[in-house]
Order: structure tokens, then sequence, then C-alpha cells
């Protein structure tokens, strides 16, 4: 049985192997794709700067474009004084500066957070995470949406965003090239060629999985770094159950804010457990980050 310590070590353990396996695949895709199209280690670097540049636009203006299409207000000290008082406690027990909040008024119960670091931070909950949960069960959310500000979770994703927009913008490269690809006429050239062409068509999609699979896993270290900030998985524990046995969608979440959630805010395939389905989760199963939470009792 792991403690709360040990959890979080394991949790960054693995995100760190993620990392280095994704570092590995993109330095591969880039070399075959880049011999492929006929262009040395210039051309890589062309290609991680433009995508560099469009996220980095995305990613220093992220927290307000995200919560612009939410819809979510600014909280309010006088309407909004739990969602204040949780906020500030949690904040002071994790040593960072309290976040800019937000409300949605939405009555599915959820929660998010979002910005570059832990001075441009800003967590938003819907009102009817604030209507249906007791303080000790809202103090587990705030805790680990807290955990993903401390933890730069949000800047760590934009890297792995501007990784995966580089082999895309490659990918598209490759595959749009029908003219002026410098191929030499010998057997070698024509195997890198097929395997560019093939990384081409399927490294967008294992990008995407892996990007999957590493936030399924910060979800797990949030989890764990929101026991370790209120010294007890009881609260969050009941909040996790309660949100995820709500049936109401989230009306102003989509496919690309999903993954910030605290729990998929999409209601479909959530009760599916075969191999297949758990690829393309956004989180880890409820009953997964339950039992782990359990075992820090």
């Amino acid at each position: 049985m792991l403690n709360v310590y040990e959890q979080v070590d394991a949790n960054k353990r693995r995100s760190s192997l993620i990392i280095i396996i994704f570092a590995l695949f993109i330095a591969t895709v880039s070399y075959f794709i880049g011999r492929a199209l006929g262009y040395g280690p210039g051309f890589i670097g062309l290609a991680l700067i433009i995508s560099g540049i469009t996220t980095f636009i995305g990613y220093w203006n992220s927290d307000l474009i995200i919560l612009a299409v939410s819809r979510a207000r600014p909280a309010e000290k006088d309407k909004d004084r739990l969602f204040y008082s949780v906020a500030e406690n949690i904040s002071l027990a994790a040593g960072i500066p309290v976040p800019k909040l937000y409300v949605i008024e939405d009555s599915a119960p959820n929660a998010f957070a979002a910005g570059r670091d832990v001075e441009h931070a800003s967590v938003a909950v819907t009102t009817g995470l604030l209507d249906k949960l007791d303080r000790t069960e809202l103090e587990g959310v705030i805790a680990h949406e807290i955990s993903h500000v401390k933890n730069y979770d949000m800047r760590l994703m934009s890297v792995v965003v501007v990784l995966i927009g580089m082999v895309t913008l490659l990918s598209d490269w490759l595959l749009h090239s029908t003219f002026g690809i410098r191929r030499e006429k010998n057997q070698i050239s024509g195997i890198l060629f097929i395997v560019g062409l093939v990384l081409a068509l399927l490294s967008p999609l294992i990008g995407k999985l892996i990007q999957l699979a590493l936030s399924r896993r910060r979800e797990l270290l949030a989890d764990a770094g929101a026991v370790f900030i209120t010294r007890q998985p009881a609260g969050l524990t009941s909040a996790l159950i309660k949100i995820s046995r709500d049936t109401e969608p989230l009306e102003a979440a989509n496919k690309a804010t999903a993954p910030l959630y605290i729990v998929n805010p999409l209601k479909g395939n959530e009760g599916r457990v075969d191999w297949f389905a758990n690829l393309f989760r956004t989180h880890p199963p409820i009953e997964q980050r339950i039992k782990l939470l359990q075992e820090m009792m």
C-alpha cells in the first residue's frame, strides 16, 4: 500500500517516463520524415519554430480563451463566499498565491484549472459543484486543481502540444509534397521514404494517444497532490463519486476543454472498460482513482 508521498513520487516517475518516450518518438519521426523530404536538420528546426510560435500565442492567452469558451464569470466574494474561503485556505496550505476564481453557471458539478504558471492561474467551478458538494468535498476538488497549478501541469501540457504540433506539421508537409522531394534512386532512400510516409500517416494519432496517456497520469498526480495538501483523501474520494454519478452533461464543455476538468464533462462512454476505449480516455477511470485514494487512507 502506497502512502501519499510514495504515490506522488510514483506518478512523477511514470509521467517523466512518458515524456522521455514522447521525446524519443518525436525525434524518430522527425528524422525519418526529414529524410523522406530530402532535407537536413535545419528543416526540422524550422518546423519546430513555426509550431512553437503558434502554440506560444495560444499558451500565453490560454486561460482567457478557455474561460471565454466556458462562459465563466469572475467569482464574487459576497455571492461565492464558500468558494473564496476554500480557495484561499487551500492556496495558503499549498504555498502559492490564490488563483483568479471563476464560476460557470451550470448545474452539472465540475471544475478545472487554467493558466501558464502559479502567478497567472485561474480555477473555475460550476454552480452545480458549489451546490452539490459539502465543504470537505469542495476542499478536495479545489486542492486537486491547485495541485495542477502548483505542478505546472498547464506548462507541461503546452510543451506536449508544441511537440505534437511539430510532428503534425512535418506530417502534413510530407503528405502534401507531391513535387520537389529530392530522393536518390537507391534502396536505402526508398526505404527511408516509405518509413517516413508511414510515420506521417500514423504519428499524429500516436502523438495524441501519448498526450492522453500523459494527461491521465497528471490527473492521478493531482489526486495525490490534493491529499498531500488537505492531509485526508476522504473529501476528494466522495467528491469524485458524486461528480461521476451525476448524469447531466456540462453544456459549456467541448472536446477541446474536456481534458481540463476534474472529471470528464462529456457523458458517453465512461462505463466502457475495454482496452481500446481506455486508450482514448481523457481521464483515468473513476474506479482506479478512488482505489488509489482509498489506499492512502
